[in-house]
């Protein structure tokens, strides 16, 4: 591991959950393990090779934790560790002001919705 110096807390935060696309994954996963096509399938935009890509690094990190399932065809699922799970106040507030703002949005007149996953 390669010798970081950080000036504020919310920078070693963002080099572990910055992105695009991680705190969506972990929103995802903050109610219970997923399969990879149902994060895939939950998460809009994002490919294959992305989804596997940011795993990876979610996984090096200690956030969350890659379950395989010895059957045929193989079955793997992804969900917190107990020290992403530290993460859940975090995420939670994330998510919350991500709908107040779709909700201001909507209430200055711009098109956007919000659509919740069944």
């Amino acid at each position: 591991m390669e010798n970081r110096a950080y000036m504020i807390g919310v920078e070693a935060t963002m080099a572990v959950i910055g992105g695009k696309w991680k705190p969506i994954i972990l929103c995802n996963l903050r109610h219970g393990p997923m399969r990879p096509s149902d994060l895939k399938r939950g998460i809009s935009g994002i490919s294959q090779k992305m989804l596997t890509s940011q795993l990876r690094e979610l996984e090096a990190d200690n956030i969350i934790e890659r379950k395989v399932y010895q059957q045929v065809p193989p079955k793997v699922e992804y969900s917190l560790s107990e020290y992403g799970r530290s993460l859940s106040d975090i995420l939670d507030n994330l998510c919350s002001w991500g709908e107040q703002h779709v909700a201001h949005l909507q209430e200055q007149g711009h098109p956007v919705c919000l659509e919740k996953a069944n």
